[in-house]
């Protein structure tokens, strides 16, 4: 069984910002992970010309597509180009989707799927706010207007 590999088809520049991002973390990864950026007013059928061809360079017949947002160009020419393929489609595409999706790449598509979804829901979270670290909070008596600024 091939690895899963990864296509990010998403406006520009995200999709070849996330898969440097990827490379940063698992440099190891640059054969099984690429990227292509959908550039404005790019008519959507060159769009799904250079991704037929990104996914015959990956050379597999397990490949993960990841786009930015369900709708827009960057998606419709993924569903174009997944079907009749084994590969799977995923939208939202986000740091933590693509990094457990890239971890997990040796599992079957399928659990790539589900653990890449896993992910980048999980990676979506509010943080509590509190003072910057090594940073003392003002005092309540202090007569700084502007205390909430950073």
């Amino acid at each position: 069984m091939s690895p899963t590999r990864i296509l990010i088809i998403a406006h520009a520049p995200l999709a070849h910002a996330l898969r440097e991002c990827a490379l940063h973390v698992f440099a190891d990864c640059a054969g099984s992970v690429a990227a292509l950026d959908v550039q404005p007013n790019q008519p959507p059928e060159e769009s799904l010309a250079q991704a037929r061809i990104l996914l015959e360079q990956l050379g597999t017949d397990s490949t993960l597509v990841l786009t930015d947002v369900f709708g827009a160009t960057p998606c419709n020419v993924a569903q174009r180009l997944v079907d009749g393929v084994r590969s799977r489609l995923v939208t939202g595409v986000n740091l933590p989707m693509l990094l457990r999706a890239v971890s997990y790449r040796a599992e079957p598509l399928d659990s790539v799927v589900n653990r890449a979804v896993v992910g980048g829901t999980q990676g979506v979270m509010q943080v509590a706010i509190s003072a910057p670290q090594n940073q003392n909070r003002r005092h309540r008596h202090d007569q700084d207007p502007y205390d909430h600024q950073q």
